[in-house]
């Protein structure tokens, strides 16, 4: 049997070398020609057949072993983020965009676990789909590649994925994070217009003033959780941008609001995106104002797999030891579109704990200074590829 471990160890030169030529190039949402390009040159040079152009730029690589069995998909995400790099990195980007997300990482991880596969067809029983993805930050691509039929012919029948990073604080470099269930919450944008009547700010009784309006509606949206909902629950409802006004003494003809909201649990994802719109209706009825309300839903809260999470920690153990495989006890209220794949077929999302306080600053997620440490970036080649090889082997 091949050890998949050294075999990663042999091309972390490579995956360095690719996710330093990424990160140079990062590109947004659905626009990835330069990105995509260069995956279709890597795939084309290891011989792997593959589709573009799957839910606009998305790409699917495939993967046949030699001998017949059920297909499971690998998959990593594409964008960057529409930030100002401000690292001092040689390799750093200076087109306005920035992988500050770590995807740049994924991609690279993902075409080592293609390489060690493809050189290995005869380990594997079935079939494995690379799935590149678009917009996994505008929480489009993953429902636009389903769409175009990327779970389907050949259709899938596990999924496995990673994000490296600092998402979760108690994972050491080289580490990884696992949870049986629920991980990651759902995450809904909404936006609100509260109008009112325009008129001077010393004469404010002949007017409505939407200002006054959208005070008492932020205070009252705060209760949603609260009073609302089941302490015992996680939620957010979080208010990021407020826009109204043009003078000191001029009361406004509208205030704009947009905000997000999470929830573990879609019944009260449900519940949360009811309620704002009723708060919002009643206090601006009371108030003589109106409204428009509209909200854009994003993904769904990301929930793994029990029994197939437990069938990739025996994986896991084989290359990185149980010492270094945490178990999430408490998700995050961050969103990944990932959970659109999860649930379509069981599999699991585990992240990779990609920063090293102990070779520079370590700044968040989203962050203009986001750096990763290169050094584990074989290890989630390895658990890839072998997470993939023993699922199929395992479920035969």
């Amino acid at each position: 049997m091949i050890n998949i471990m050294e075999e990663s160890k042999k091309i972390q030169h490579e995956i360095v070398k690719w996710r330093r030529q990424l990160h140079t190039m990062p590109e947004v949402g659905i626009d990835l020609t330069e990105t995509t390009a260069f995956i279709t040159a890597k795939l084309e040079d290891m011989g792997i057949e593959y589709e573009d152009n799957v839910g606009i730029c998305g790409i699917v690589g495939l993967i046949k072993g030699e001998k017949s069995g059920k297909v499971i998909a690998l998959r990593s995400d594409m964008d960057g983020l529409p930030i100002t790099e401000e690292t001092d990195l040689e390799f750093a980007s200076s087109n306005g965009n920035m992988h500050a997300c770590g995807h740049d990482a994924h991609i690279a991880m993902l075409l080592g676990a293609a390489k060690i596969l493809n050189e290995n067809r005869d380990l594997i029983n079935g079939t494995i789909k690379l799935i590149f993805q678009p917009d996994e930050e505008g929480s489009s691509g993953a429902k636009l590649m389903i769409k175009d039929g990327v779970m389907e012919n050949p259709k899938v029948d596990g999924f496995l994925g990673l994000h490296i990073g600092s998402i979760f604080e108690q994972i050491g470099p080289g580490q990884i994070g696992i949870s049986y269930g629920k991980v990651m919450a759902s995450f809904d944008k909404f936006n609100l217009k509260i109008i009112g009547s325009g008129c001077h700010g010393a004469m404010p009784h002949i007017g409505i003033d939407p200002i006054v309006i959208a005070g008492q509606i932020i205070n009252a949206l705060q209760t949603i959780v609260s009073r609302e909902i089941n302490p015992t629950h996680p939620c957010v409802v979080t208010i990021g941008k407020i826009n109204g006004g043009t003078a000191y003494n001029i009361i406004p003809e509208f205030v704009e609001i947009e905000g997000t909201f999470r929830a573990l649990n879609q019944t009260e994802r449900e519940i949360i995106a009811a309620r704002i719109e009723e708060i919002a209706a009643g206090i601006t009825k009371a108030m003589r104002g109106s409204y428009d309300f509209n909200i854009t839903w994003g993904a769904p809260p990301v929930i793994n797999n029990s029994e197939f999470t437990a069938e990739f920690v025996k994986s896991a153990k084989k290359l990185i030891g149980n010492e270094n495989i945490i178990q999430i006890t408490e998700p995050t209220m961050g969103g990944e579109d990932v959970a659109y794949y999860l649930s379509e077929v069981p599999g699991t999302f585990f992240f990779l704990g990609g920063v090293n306080e102990e070779k520079g600053p370590v700044y968040p997620h989203h962050n203009s200074g986001f750096m990763l440490d290169e050094d584990v970036f074989y290890i989630g080649t390895a658990l890839l590829a072998q997470g993939a090889i023993d699922w199929l082997e395992g479920n035969k």
